[in-house]
């Protein structure tokens, strides 16, 4: 069934109870603050920006912007942007484009003028929603979006250019339009992370969507007591496929727009979250706020705090045996998944297998997995080859781009671009990016092991790996190495702790600086090897 049939019975069966919350610590101000006044929000309640909504209304805004799309000339199979930061106007915005049978575009909200451009074009996008963070820069290219569509602003004092969204839905009708769908029918077009330039549009039907949710609360067991706590933008697979889970059991999630550990800690604690998806950048930053007293574990209310899950990026086994140390009754998973099979879980490791930490796992809830060689060959257990996936999630196709599509799909199968083994118990080991392994003097480098070896470093925060050009190997490795705070390494201390490496897997460079990553997690390894690669190589030998 669609979707947007779970959100009807979620009104139908728990209307009065609270779906969304929407906290901002950083705003300056109070606004429709409940729930026990905010757990008396102590110690600074100045600080705290809060809302929240019911199935009830969750379902009445969606109906009120479905209306408004369909007074508006919207129908099934057109489309329509999103460009929004996380905020509670998100997903009723997301299933009122849903309801009226277009499909809904979720963007990037790191994109420039030219990629927000490059996007509504690519996708046929025929109305464009934006918030106030995006002013300027759809400002920019407005004459040359708006010919051919509409420009609808959700928030406070709207530009000129653009017609306010709160007043246009305020006066339409709350009555669920019921628009007949089915699972064949097209619901969404993601992007792809656009890494290597521009992002490519990836289509899903409704049945991607479905299966999305009963595959995150199989493999999380979500029930309508869970509160799930929501930090990555939503415009997201990763972030919105988690809460599905949530989404399916009727249950209230939180999104909490700001990464810092109190943060974190203080949603968790005061919203009485159990279920909480981090990246990996956070998990280490609270297990850091931990050990230097920054933040104090009796401080916060944690005993509901039932599962932490990670995503989105490599996991290092030595974070997650910190984390248990600090939270030994956690359970702890970690899902792999790629836009283009409707984000995590067609690979899951499951609570129950945390000895097998640093894998992503067996195949996930009704999907298959294999590894193939070069020629689309199954590989014997222990060989590297490239992971596919095949299940009810995998995309329609890459949009208006048949031969990107024929690249990556095969009767079914999707090949995922990432270089993957099986183990002798049949867990799958991420080894690397395809397009990222290292070849040195005709030998194959897979960075990703050098970096989960590297982080074991009690100075390192974070460790990218690239290779750079080499005159006589071809390429040869380089570690971007970002230190913890206020600790002093040099490169001998590097090149020391690299010496139970193998030869061939020690960096030839060290390099001291921070290393990018996008709102997802992942390492931004296209913009690091703009950097360095074919630049001189000068290494700090002292950070601190």
């Amino acid at each position: 069934m669609p979707i947007t049939d779970i959100l009807r019975r979620n009104r139908d069966m728990y209307g009065d109870d609270i779906c969304l919350v929407e906290i901002n610590p950083e705003i300056k101000e109070v606004r429709r603050v409940t729930w026990k006044e905010y757990e008396l929000m102590e110690p600074n309640p100045t600080t705290h920006y809060r809302r929240e909504i019911t199935w009830h209304v969750f379902d009445e805004k969606a109906n009120r912007f479905a209306n408004l799309l369909l007074s508006r000339g919207i129908k099934k199979g057109d489309k329509v942007g999103i460009l929004l930061m996380n905020c509670l106007e998100w997903l009723p915005i997301y299933f009122g484009i849903l309801k009226t049978g277009a499909l809904a575009v979720p963007l990037n909200f790191r994109y420039a003028s030219d990629e927000i451009e490059y996007c509504v074009n690519l996708a046929d996008v025929d109305i464009l929603v934006f918030g106030p963070e995006f002013i300027g820069r759809v400002e920019e290219i407005a004459d040359s979006i708006s010919t051919n569509r509409l420009l609808f602003f959700v928030g406070d004092n709207c530009p000129t250019f653009a017609e306010d969204y709160n007043s246009l839905t305020s006066n339409c009708s709350s009555k669920d339009p019921d628009i007949p769908l089915t699972d064949e029918d097209d619901a969404v077009i993601y992007f792809s992370s656009g890494t290597t330039g521009f992002p490519k549009a990836i289509l899903h039907n409704h049945e991607s969507l479905m299966h999305s949710c009963k595959v995150e609360q199989n493999h999380h067991g979500q029930t309508k007591d869970d509160v799930f706590l929501c930090i990555p933008p939503l415009y997201h697979t990763g972030a919105k496929m988690h809460w599905f889970g949530s989404f399916l059991v009727g249950a209230k999630a939180v999104l909490l727009k700001g990464t810092k550990p109190k943060f974190i800690l203080d949603a968790v604690s005061k919203e009485h979250c159990s279920i909480v998806w981090l990246l990996v950048p956070w998990a280490q930053d609270i297990l850091d706020a931990i050990d230097s007293g920054e933040v104090k574990l009796e401080d916060y209310e944690l005993d509901q705090w039932r599962l932490m899950h990670i995503g989105a990026q490599p996991v290092p086994p030595s974070l997650i045996a910190r984390w248990k140390k600090v939270f030994p009754n956690h359970q702890y998973d970690t899902n792999y998944g790629l836009s283009e099979s409707i984000g995590p879980g067609c690979v899951h490791l499951g609570v129950e297998n945390i000895h097998k930490v640093g894998a992503i796992g067996k195949a996930g809830y009704g999907w298959q997995v294999k590894i193939v060689d070069e020629n689309r060959n199954t590989v014997p257990k222990g060989e590297v080859g490239e992971l596919a996936v095949y299940g009810p999630g995998v995309m329609t196709c890459y949009y208006k781009d048949p031969a990107a599509t024929a690249e990556v799909m095969q009767d079914g199968w999707l090949f995922t671009g990432d270089m993957a083994q099986e183990d002798e118990d049949g867990f799958i080991f991420l080894v690397d990016r395809k397009k990222d392994v290292v070849i040195s003097g005709g030998e194959n480098i897979y960075p990703v092991q050098i970096e989960d070896f590297l982080r074991a470093h009690s100075a390192i925060k974070d460790v990218a790996v690239i290779g750079i050009p080499d005159k006589r190997l071809g390429e040869v490795t380089a570690a971007i190495i970002e230190l913890k705070p206020g600790v002093t390494c040099t490169e001998d201390d590097i090149n020391n702790f690299c010496h139970k490496l193998p030869r061939y897997k020690r960096p030839h460079k060290i390099i001291f600086a921070d290393v990018p990553r996008n709102p997802t997690g992942k390492i931004e390894k296209p913009k690091l090897r703009q950097i360095y690669c074919g630049e001189s190589l000068v290494a700090s030998q002292n950070k601190g």
